[in-house]
C-alpha cells in the first residue's frame, strides 16, 4: 500500500470533512499549545543553574536533558508524527527516523562545537516550516501544484539538519563548561535519540489502533490539516520573535 494519499483520495476526503468542521478543534488545539510552542526551545531556569554551576562530565544528567528536550520538543514531534503518518512497514520508518537522527546529530556537534549561534527564533521558524511542508507532502500537495514528487528521503534528512541546529541552541544556552563538552554533547545527543524512540513509540502504538477504526481515511485529510495549521501558528509566533528581538 503506498505511504501517500493518492490525488483522488485527497479529494474524496476534503468532500467527506467539510473545512468548517475543522474550526472549533482548532481553536481548542491553538489555545491549548501556543503557550507550549512558546517555550519549544525554553530553558527550565532549574536545568541551565544546574548545569552553569557544573563542570566535567556528566553523562546521565546530560541524556536526561536530552531526553527530555525531545520528549517535551513539541515542534520536533509533530515533524516525527507527520513523517510516519502513512508509514506501515517498521522498515520504512526505521529509514526515515535514521535520517532525520543522522541529520539532527550531525548539525546538534558541529553547531557546539563550531559556536554557530543562529537565532533560535529563525530556526525554530524553519521548523515550524518544516511540519507545514510534511503535512502538505501527506496531502499530496506537490504533484498536484508542481507536477512533481519531491524526495521525501532528502526533506527529512535537510529538516533534520534544521533541527538539529535547534538543539544546538538549547546546549549554547547552557553555557556549559568546556571542561568535558564532547562526552557531555554525546551524552545529550544519545538522551535525544532515547527521548525520540519513546515518544515514536507512543505515536506508533496511537496511530496503530487508529488506523484500524474505519474513520481513519476519513479523518486523515483533517489531522494533515490541524497539523498544517499548527505548523504556520509555530512559524508565525517565531517570526514575530525575531522581528520584536530585532
Amino acid at each position: 500500500m503506498s505511504i501517500y494519499l493518492s490525488l483522488r483520495d485527497v479529494s474524496a476526503l476534503r468532500l467527506l470533512w467539510p473545512a468548517s468542521r475543522l474550526l472549533p478543534w482548532l481553536a481548542v488545539l491553538v489555545l491549548m499549545l501556543v503557550s507550549q510552542f512558546a517555550a519549544a526551545h525554553g530553558v527550565a531556569q532549574g536545568d541551565k543553574g544546574f548545569i552553569q554551576e557544573s563542570s566535567g562530565v556528566m553523562l546521565l544528567p546530560f541524556t536526561y536533558l536530552g531526553a527530555k528536550h525531545m520528549v517535551t520538543g513539541y515542534d520536533h514531534l509533530l515533524f516525527l508524527c507527520g513523517v510516519i503518518f502513512f508509514l506501515y512497514r517498521l522498515k520504512d520508518i526505521g529509514i526515515y527516523v535514521t535520517l532525520f537522527a543522522v541529520g539532527h546529530s550531525v548539525t546538534l556537534l558541529y553547531g557546539v562545537l563550531q559556536g554557530i549561534n543562529v537565532s533560535p527564533y529563525l530556526v525554530d521558524a524553519i521548523i515550524g516550516f518544516s511540519v507545514v511542508y510534511k503535512a502538505l507532502d501527506n496531502l499530496g500537495a506537490f504533484p498536484r501544484w508542481f507536477g512533481i514528487q519531491p524526495s521525501t528521503k532528502l526533506a527529512t534528512l535537510l529538516f533534520g539538519l534544521m533541527h538539529g541546529f535547534g538543539l544546538a541552541a538549547k546546549i549554547q544556552d547552557f553555557e556549559i563548561s568546556p571542561d568535558g563538552l564532547m562526552a557531555n554533547l554525546i551524552a545529550f545527543n544519545v538522551g535525544v535519540e532515547l527521548g525520540q524512540l519513546l515518544a515514536l513509540s507512543l505515536i506508533l502504538i496511537v496511530m496503530g489502533y487508529w488506523r484500524h477504526t474505519h474513520g481513519f481515511m476519513r479523518q486523515a485529510c483533517a489531522a494533515n490539516v490541524v497539523m498544517m495549521s499548527l505548523g504556520f501558528l509555530l512559524m508565525g509566533y517565531q517570526i514575530t520573535g525575531l522581528i520584536l528581538s530585532a
